[in-house]
């Protein structure tokens, strides 16, 4: 699976939208075995069960040219025991995961996959930014 945005936050975004510069936004590691992306995926309870460790807030976020980025590159320690991970998804924590809306899946970010039996996840951004518009 290549790196895609979720089509329930393209929708949104023609709508009404998110700030992503003002609301929660998280990284959380995936185990593809567990859950694969899928288009029909909206909200955090779609990928719940395949989340590794916790999730991290971004920090340092930015919008420019339709680019989102953050300036933080998430570190998951205490992975005491992990799968293997294979990706991470972007998604807006309403503090429900029913309403938490999924935004991007990514695969191929530095760092992943990552193998079984890993106890700290780093991942870092593509220089261009996490994801483009």
């Amino acid at each position: 699976m290549a790196n895609a945005l979720y089509p329930s936050y393209k929708q949104l975004l023609l709508g009404a939208g998110l700030n992503l510069s003002s609301l929660t936004i998280k990284a959380a590691l995936v185990d593809t075995g567990v859950v694969s992306y899928s288009a029909a995926h909206d909200n955090y309870d779609d990928i719940s069960a395949a989340v590794i460790g916790t999730p991290i807030e971004l920090t340092g976020k930015s919008i420019t040219g339709g680019v989102f980025d953050s300036t933080l590159n998430p570190s998951f320690t205490g992975l005491v025991g992990a799968p293997t991970m294979e990706a991470v998804v972007i998604y807006y924590d309403s503090g429900t995961p029913a309403t938490s809306t999924l935004m991007a899946w990514i695969d191929s970010a530095t760092g992943l996959p990552v193998a079984s039996g890993a106890t700290q996840v780093d991942i870092t951004w593509d220089a261009s930014g996490i994801f483009a518009l």
